[in-house]
């Protein structure tokens, strides 16, 4: 090899997608290469022309446009280019112009073809377009998880087992060890007042519907505990509030409705009738049982102290799914739920300490625990609504003390406290329900900066304990009011633009410039909440009830407000930058370091660097967006 070819190659071998060719490869790639020198404001590159090179910028920097003139692409030393013609027609689809003076390497088009057959990671690389790449990389992650590939219906034994509710306990019993099964569902005859959907059609004594469900734990805790006649109905002991799942859902759907709800035993319809049951059991089969057994260790601990030694549990349940290939949203919802419960079994305790509460209220998530995004690295957004007939001199002190225990107490259990006060024990966050309204309808009518603020973090919010449908009832009044004000959501819009992405003028990573993470990216302040933030804006612009960002994408799709594909981009895009991230903190768990938002580039693969650069971009194209579409008096 001569000298000339010798720096090639040590500069090839250096960046993708050259690194990921073996030596042989790159030493033929380095064989066919040409170079060529352009001065500042020269064209490379014109629309329609021939193209037979792949094209790699060695020094200086050029631009990429689009058909339209519009600006594509800037591309600094070790950027790839022109692979598109070559992909589709051998003729110039990106017309490219030297920015600077620049030194071109020319790889032989014949000998790009032959490494995308020969090199399947050099092939990966070129897909025709970034988002296109970027998606491929989510869905081949989705598809590596047995949760999210596997339909309940696989996890089905046998058909349901069924008892009338007119039969006693013992005869449930009875059944229930003849049959081998844990948990039968109760029937009932049909009656005029029953839905059709409620249905279960073909049976011998004509249709039924399920009335409840007996478990093998309702017999212990309801019947024998409490010493019951064997003869009782089993009507009076079943549990009536019936909680199914359909057979086309996957597997992680099934956990999460048992995470949600604290059953272990989910009846499965298809069209309304039961195929069968599937039990916590059925789950752990699936690998994934520990995001389950802590939630039921929480709800089992009588103190404080029990409930702080669960706390490597979960850490050790992020981990574990993590290392199951778990998608964020999977991980977003365990972890939520998790704090959730938490949360629940705090307020439990703190009534036992402080009596009942003297009269009713409503205890708030906010954030990430609303959206159902919790990660490991959170500190804790919550307040409190109280029943209109609160009166502080005689109901203060109580909540004050309800407030100091539950948030103290979620701080102890790794929540920290949150550093801008937005929680419960702030009694600027302890209000009526008709205060509430007010107030909600004050910042959308008169938005201020610190009420816009205020608006993205109370609009992501879930009633976790007492009268929940108060909180049902403000993300209705946010949904119903918030479309209907153009200044609102242009206030909204402007606001989603003070976090941009860290993606410089040419594509290089801008990082922080000093502090405890100098030289690093903040994945969640640069990444994952501009994303959120712009979900946001659109999602109050159509009035949709959802409050996952994942979920609020799919009503924005549907609402087609976006341009075509804009959708499937956005998604991908929040879900790489949340993997890239989970998986940082989960590195650190592992190490036993205390885990951060904060990456340093150079920590990433050469892989990590390209994707997240393609997901930066989609991000700062949606922001673009954001700014052509909420503008005051425009009708959107």
């Amino acid at each position: 090899m001569q000298s000339e070819q010798v720096e090639i190659y040590q500069f090839l071998s250096t960046i993708a997608p050259f690194s990921l060719l073996s030596a042989a490869s790159l030493e033929e790639v380095v064989g066919s290469v040409e170079i060529g020198y352009f001065k500042a404001g020269t064209q490379i590159l014109s629309l329609g022309d021939a193209i037979n090179d792949l094209c790699c910028v060695r020094s200086g920097a050029v631009e990429v446009f689009r058909k339209n003139g519009e600006l594509y692409n800037r591309l600094s030393q070790g950027g790839v280019f022109g692979y598109q013609g070559l992909l589709v027609n051998r003729h110039v689809r990106y017309p490219v112009c030297a920015l600077e003076d620049t030194l071109i390497y020319y790889i032989s088009g014949a000998v790009f073809r032959e490494m995308l057959d020969r090199e399947e990671e050099f092939a990966d690389f070129f897909a025709v377009e970034d988002s296109t790449r970027l998606l491929q990389v989510v869905s081949r992650q989705e598809k590596s998880s047995p949760l999210m590939t596997s339909k309940v219906s696989s996890l089905i034994g046998r058909e349901p087992v069924t008892l009338l509710s007119s039969a006693s306990v013992q005869q449930a019993a009875q059944l229930m060890c003849e049959e081998q099964v844990s948990s039968l569902l109760v029937l009932e005859p049909v009656t005029d007042d029953v839905d059709d959907d409620q249905l279960v059609p073909d049976l011998e004594a004509g249709p039924h519907y399920i009335r409840g469900i007996l478990t093998d734990r309702d017999l212990r805790e309801r019947i024998i505990a409490q010493g019951l006649s064997y003869e009782t109905a089993i009507d009076e002991v079943m549990s009536q509030s019936v909680v199914t799942i359909n057979s086309d859902d996957f597997v992680f759907e099934a956990m999460m409705t048992m995470l949600r709800s604290h059953v272990y035993h989910l009846p499965v319809l298809k069209k309304g009738r039961p195929l069968g049951v599937i039990n916590l059991a059925d789950i752990v089969r699936h690998e994934s049982q520990s995001s389950l057994f802590i939630v039921s260790n929480i709800l089992h601990q009588t103190t404080l102290e029990g409930l702080v030694a669960l706390r490597d549990e979960v850490n050790s349940s992020f981990v574990r799914l993590v290392n199951e290939d778990a998608n964020s949203q999977m991980i977003g919802t365990a972890m939520a739920i998790i704090g959730r419960t938490f949360k629940q079994r705090l307020i439990e305790l703190a009534i036992e300490a402080l009596g009942e509460p003297p009269i009713e209220f409503c205890f708030l998530a906010l954030g990430s625990m609303a959206r159902d995004e919790q990660l490991i690295v959170t500190d804790q957004d919550n307040a409190l609504i109280l029943d209109n007939s609160y009166d502080p001199q005689q109901h203060g002190s109580y909540f004050e003390q309800l407030a100091e225990y539950v948030c103290h107490g979620l701080a102890a259990c790794g929540y920290a406290l949150c550093t801008g006060g937005i929680m419960a024990t702030n009694p600027v966050w302890r209000m009526t329900q008709a205060e509430w309204e007010v107030r909600f309808c004050d910042w959308i009518d008169n938005p201020t900066p610190r009420s816009l603020l205020d608006s993205s973090i109370f609009f992501d919010l879930d009633g976790v304990y007492g009268r929940t449908e108060w909180a049902d009832q403000l993300n209705s009044l946010v949904a119903r009011r918030a479309k209907r004000s153009q200044r609102f959501l242009a206030s909204m819009a402007r606001n989603a633009l003070l976090r941009t992405p860290p993606l410089g003028f040419f594509r290089t990573f801008v990082l922080e410039q000093d502090g405890e993470h100098k030289n690093s990216i903040n994945l969640k302040r640069r990444g994952t909440a501009p994303l959120v933030d712009l979900i946001r804006v659109h999602a109050l612009a159509i009035g949709s009830s959802s409050r996952n960002s994942f979920e609020r994408l799919d009503d924005i799709v549907e609402a087609n407000i976006l341009p075509p594909g804009r959708g499937e981009d956005i998604k991908g895009a929040l879900e790489f930058i949340a993997l890239v991230r989970i998986r940082h903190q989960k590195l650190d768990l592992e190490k036993e370091i205390p885990p951060d938002n904060n990456i340093e580039p150079e920590n990433l693969s050469n892989f990590e660097r390209r994707n997240l650069k393609d997901a930066f971009q989609i991000v700062s194209d949606a922001q673009k967006y954001l700014t052509f579409r909420y503008q005051p008096n425009r009708a959107n």
